[in-house]
């Protein structure tokens, strides 16, 4: 990875501003909206392999595990692995968009608390500072968070168990980038 090796820094900072105030989540709509600029202008996996400061993360936390790792499997690399996670995705940002939707139209209350998995609850982030803000801004901002939370757990466990950027074989914007890339160099 050629990447700064501290760019994982990003990744932590963004969970402590999760802890200080929840609105911060949507700070990290950014490390969706980027990669996919980036794939449309230089029609290659810039963010994957520069600036993803997840993959950093991944590439830090797996060195301590690596002499131990086991063979990533096949179905993560070619298999339906990487499109089950892709579909995890599509319908983690379905259920976030229509359920903020409903609570702007007062047609749902707001969920104030995490979930992993879109279905476990976690009660109990701390909140440091507290705004009064839109009922939907602070349904989005819990929801987002957990989406985060949920993919980072997970890419970070796929990092201790397997080589530190199995996540990265898996990820929904890295699979989304390779479908654009090869569609684009077929026309």
């Amino acid at each position: 990875m050629k990447n700064n090796k501290y760019l994982y820094l990003i990744t932590i900072l963004y969970f402590v501003l999760g802890i200080i105030n929840i609105h911060f989540a949507l700070i990290g709509m950014i490390c969706m909206i980027i990669p996919i600029i980036l794939l449309f202008k230089n029609r290659k996996k810039t963010w994957c392999q520069g600036y993803c400061p997840r993959a950093s993360l991944y590439s830090n936390s797996g060195k301590v595990t690596s002499k131990y790792s086991l063979k990533v499997p096949l179905s993560f690399v070619k298999g339906k692995i990487k499109w089950i996670v892709l579909a995890y995705f599509v319908l983690s940002l379905t259920i976030i968009i229509k359920s903020t939707i409903m609570v702007s139209l007062d047609k749902a209350i707001p969920v104030d608390y995490l979930k992993f998995l879109l279905i476990f609850p976690l009660e109990g982030i701390p909140q440091l500072l507290h705004f009064k803000v839109a009922p939907w801004l602070l349904h989005l901002s819990y929801r987002f968070y957990s989406l985060m939370m949920t993919t980072t757990i997970l890419g970070l466990i796929l990092s201790l168990v397997y080589k530190p950027r199995t996540w990265c074989t898996v990820c929904p914007i890295a699979t989304i980038s390779d479908v654009y890339i090869k569609g684009s160099k077929g026309n």
